[in-house]
């Protein structure tokens, strides 16, 4: 009986504390973060199998997973006619071909980055599953880095792949490339499942999806034949005791897959066809031209209809590049008429690729909105009651009967009418930069100005002086901005006045006076920076603002590029190799086996100060090419895995400068590989991973 008793007891006990748990509702506490990523637990059939039948792959997880991105992360080889159907399904992965299976064929599904879990949204990085249909699997593997020729962006999900070397230069442009993987966040890329041989390696930005280039497409093409190989080297570790003393020493195999260093510089050869794209008609006096792009001539325009014009009808507004074309009408017949018939003959590219001369008829309709019919309406009506009304004082004033009141509104409306004119517009305003000079618009093409009607004035002190042979205004970009073209002295006054009459429109107007007052700042507001270059070619250097956007670009002379009053402020460079001396960057040709210019980035910010002078070395080399763009002015931005954004927050947020530091310190081997692409960025690598080895 005591034991019974004693169960009952404790059962009441048991029950009492599972009602006071169940009265006491809360949030249990959450464990650690999950930051592992997924983990493959088996696949069907086996990575690496051989003589595999059948066309679908199933991938099983450890948990539940999602492909994301899969479209511009997840790639097939070899290149698929119509794309397998991939999808996740729970803790697995299925991969259903469409293709019928090639015999004797390595097959490689490259995930990337693309698999991450259900819950936390780590990424299983790099993972890639292969296969082969015969008796033998392809390892072989080319890896390297894509970056845009013109600013070392990484390029991110670009194609890379690779042709036999036995087919001809042509390939690139006409078959589809034979082995393909894409770059990473970063740009990196690991070409998979190659057989041993000679290889030509591309990169694409596959925008028709055909896998291979077209000239309007950013691509890449590496200058060499490359031939897969495979090493194996020994590292040795010391393991020490926690009193510094030698524990044991540990050796290891490792196998390198070369070459892991190819740097393929992605352009655009800014191609397009030349013809013609839009015509307009903005307003009445105003016709519209713009061709698909530059035109080395001009078009050459022939008026239909109306019939009766003058033979010079129009005054050109237009651009170096002849591609956007305003045709400001001069005669008023034509600006009349609701409809212009045009013959256009204009430059056009055709099938071959050369230009040629074309001959199209256009109408150039300007049907008025209503608003401007109403205002037209108006303002006749306020005309015709203004001619009534002169009329009807004049005939009082015949009769002798107008009061003191309508002799002084017949006075007003005798009056001469003003003379229509037109106004510039000031560009200049307030205090300018050292380096500026006076600017103003005009609202319509000049026939010209007169020079005696110029003045412009100094007050270096307190008093105005007039300068004397001022130079001629000079008409700029699309001929409608002009600027007197003359250092201006900093710290002085500047009154620029041009007369009223002194400028005359194409349509006979003259202008109103203008008047422009504007300060020099003084040399004291600016920054002076030297950079020291190990540069024997002919170079160019460019100041970069925060949107790596170019401020100012200077020839570097004697190995020097002097970059005198620049504003204070936080800066970037880059240096351009000019090899053509055109002075400017230019993108390559791979029909012409032409590179791009190369680019370099000098690695930190450089914060210049007022009134300060800076005098910087910069060797070039000296940082890997792929770590001298400054994180803060990069636009594709590496992904990165959580765990790490989470600890930068919390550093961020506990106030720490290592963030800071770390942009500070660029010369760190934080690349890809071993100190990738210091010295010539084709070639130099490898003498790099030679002394590393």
């Amino acid at each position: 009986m005591r034991r019974i008793k004693l169960a009952h007891i404790v059962t009441a006990m048991v029950a009492a504390l599972v009602l006071a748990a169940c009265a006491n509702i809360g949030s249990p506490e959450g464990g650690p973060r999950d930051y592992t990523p997924p983990r493959v637990v088996k696949t069907s059939p086996k990575q690496g199998e051989l003589n595999v039948e059948g066309n679908r792959v199933e991938i099983y997880f450890n948990e539940i997973v999602n492909i994301k991105d899969q479209m511009k992360k997840v790639s097939v080889s070899p290149v698929q006619k119509y794309q397998p159907v991939i999808k996740s399904l729970g803790k697995r992965i299925v991969v259903d071909f469409r293709d019928d299976m090639l015999p004797n064929t390595t097959y490689t599904i490259d995930f990337s980055n693309s698999i991450e879990d259900n819950n936390e949204g780590n990424q299983l990085d790099g993972y890639a599953f292969s296969f082969s249909t015969g008796d033998e699997i392809d390892t072989m593997r080319i890896s390297g880095i894509v970056l845009r020729a013109r600013d070392l962006e990484p390029m991110q999900h670009v194609l890379v792949g690779a042709y036999s070397q036995c087919l001809d230069d042509t390939a690139f442009t006409r078959l589809p490339m034979e082995r393909i993987t894409r770059t990473n966040s970063r740009g990196e890329f690991t070409l998979m499942g190659l057989k041993p041989g000679r290889y030509r390696v591309f990169a694409l930005n596959d925008m028709d999806g055909d896998y291979h280039m077209a000239r309007t497409e950013d691509y890449a093409f590496y200058d060499k034949v490359i031939e897969p190989s495979v090493e194996t080297y020994t590292s040795v570790d010391t393991v020490f005791t926690f009193d510094h003393r030698v524990d044991s020493v540990m050796t290891a195999t490792h196998t390198a897959y070369l070459p892991n260093d190819l740097l393929l510089s992605m352009m655009n050869e800014n191609y397009q066809s030349l013809y013609l794209k839009t015509t307009e008609r903005p307003t009445p006096g105003k016709l519209h031209v713009r061709m698909s792009t530059a035109s080395p001539e001009l078009p050459k325009l022939n008026i239909v209809s109306p019939a009766e014009h003058a033979d010079q009808w129009y005054a050109l507004q237009g651009t170096s590049r002849n591609d956007s074309l305003y045709y400001w009408i001069t005669d008023s017949a034509l600006i009349k008429a609701d409809s212009i018939k045009v013959e256009i003959t204009y430059l056009r590219t055709d099938s071959t690729d050369a230009l040629t001369w074309q001959t199209d008829t256009v109408n150039f309709w300007h049907r008025k909105s209503g608003a401007e019919i109403k205002e037209e309406q108006e303002a006749k009506k306020e005309r015709e009651q203004l001619e009534k009304r002169l009329r009807q004082l004049e005939q009082k004033e015949q009769q002798g009967k107008l009061d003191e009141e309508e002799l002084q509104e017949l006075a007003v409306a005798r009056r001469p009418k003003p003379v229509p004119t037109f106004k510039f517009e000031p560009v200049t305003k307030g205090t300018i930069e050292v380096y500026d000079t006076i600017t103003f618009t005009t609202p319509v093409p000049l026939a010209g100005i007169n020079p005696a009607g110029v003045h412009l004035q100094v007050k270096p002190d307190s008093v105005w002086r007039t300068i004397d042979n001022i130079p001629a205004l000079v008409a700029v970009n699309d001929g409608m901005t002009y600027k007197l073209p003359m250092s201006l002295e900093p710290e002085c006054a500047y009154r620029l006045t041009v007369d009223s009459l002194a400028a005359t429109s194409v349509y006979g107007l003259h202008n109103d006076t203008l008047k422009i007052e504007t300060k020099v700042k003084a040399l004291e507001e600016y920054a002076n920076l030297l950079l020291m270059l190990d540069v024997k070619d002919s170079a160019l250097v460019q100041l970069l603002d925060g949107s790596d956007q170019v401020q100012r670009t200077v020839t570097v002379v004697d190995g020097k590029a002097d970059l005198d009053n620049v504003p204070p402020g936080t800066y970037y460079a880059r240096i351009v190799l000019d090899r053509n001396g055109n002075g400017r960057w230019d993108t390559g040709n791979y029909l012409k086996h032409i590179q791009p210019e190369e680019v370099y980035y000098y690695p930190k910010a450089l914060k210049l100060r007022r009134n300060w002078d800076v005098e910087q070395n910069w060797n070039i080399y000296e940082t890997a090419l792929d770590l001298q763009k400054p994180d803060a002015i990069k636009k594709n931005k590496p992904e990165e895995i959580k765990n790490k954004l989470d600890k930068a927050g919390k550093k961020k947020k506990s106030g720490n400068n290592e963030e800071e530091d770390e942009e500070d310190d660029e010369f760190n081997s934080r690349g890809f590989g071993n100190a990738t692409y210091s010295g010539n960025k084709y070639n130099d690598y490898q003498n790099n991973r030679r002394r590393n080895r």
